[in-house]
């Protein structure tokens, strides 16, 4: 990052507690002393930084960023949205931060600042969904809802747990659904309690429970998907095999691909990067293999 001069510094100041208040002169201390020119910009609502990022991306060498997951995916869908892509830093400050998990991105602020100046780029793969775009996972049903109905307060307080608590409230009745898959030749058709497409090895905080060998730049999606269970014992099996990180029950569907096409018989809601994604009865999901560039420690 030596030639890099400028850097638009997209931030959520509410994002896990409002950590980046206690740290932000930290921040900036390690990124000024890297003769990087910053421009500071908060996000004031859903979609602010979408928009900052396609009007104002192109005049800057690197952008960087700073919130959950939510505020990744917007500068993100920002990005792939221009056609002069530039790298982008990223600075860990949300409740889960599984993406930043997956690249080894270090909790700690300030040491996360210094990746993006003393790191390496590092091209990471990136989800197309339909129109959309999310960063590390496409998910439907169970719990799917959960954390863009949660409460940002309760966010805070309680992380990943939040999550769990608010989902758990309502498993005994979420519904199921019938759907087709189609990928790498093959028709699944069957009644689904969720399904979630991923380019990461942590989801909502919890780490292998999206298969072996997963890589972030192979152009390959990591695919799972569970059958509705016929009862409490079924159920049981499933919660286990994700426990465990052992996936090894006729309940559940695991697959990698690059591209699948999903039905549904009703409009389904999903869930993009923790952020709700709209409902549908047809997706269409593509790999855009290693289209963004990111800094990762060296």
């Amino acid at each position: 990052m030596k030639d890099r001069k400028k850097a638009l510094f997209i931030y959520n100041p509410h994002a896990g507690k409002a950590m980046i208040r206690h740290h932000l002169l930290d921040i900036l201390d390690v990124l000024t002393a890297a003769s990087l020119e910053i421009v500071m910009y908060p996000t004031r609502r859903q979609g602010d930084a979408i928009e900052k990022v396609i009007a104002d991306a192109g005049a800057y060498d690197v952008l960087i960023c700073s919130g959950g997951d939510g505020t990744l995916d917007e500068v993100v869908t920002g990005m792939m949205k221009r056609r002069k892509r530039i790298p982008i830093g990223y600075i860990p400050a949300g409740s889960t931060n599984d993406f930043a998990r997956s690249l080894k991105i270090p909790a700690d602020m300030t040491k996360a600042a210094k990746i993006i100046v003393e790191g390496k780029p590092f091209q990471t793969d990136i989800g197309a969904f339909n129109d959309d775009t999310f960063v590390y996972i496409a998910a439907f049903g169970l719990f799917t809802d959960v954390s863009y109905e949660t409460d940002q307060q309760m966010k805070n307080v309680l992380g990943h747990m939040a999550y769990i608590l608010e989902g758990a409230k309502r498993v005994g009745t979420y519904p199921s659904y019938r759907m087709k898959i189609r990928a790498n030749n093959m028709l699944i058709e069957d009644e689904l309690l969720y399904g979630m497409v991923t380019n990461s090895v942590s989801v909502g905080g919890f780490q292998n429970i999206t298969g072996s060998n997963v890589q972030l730049d192979d152009g390959l999606f990591e695919v799972t998907l569970i059958k509705k269970p016929a009862n409490v014992m079924e159920f049981n099996e499933i919660m286990v095999s994700f426990v465990s990180g052992k996936i090894d029950t006729n309940l559940i569907y695991c697959f990698k691909t690059d591209h699948l096409e999903i039905e549904s018989e009703v409009p389904l809601p999903w869930t993009l990067d923790g952020e709700f994604g709209g409902e549908h009865t047809k997706v269409s999901i593509k790999n855009k293999q290693q289209a963004l560039t990111i800094f990762v420690p060296n």
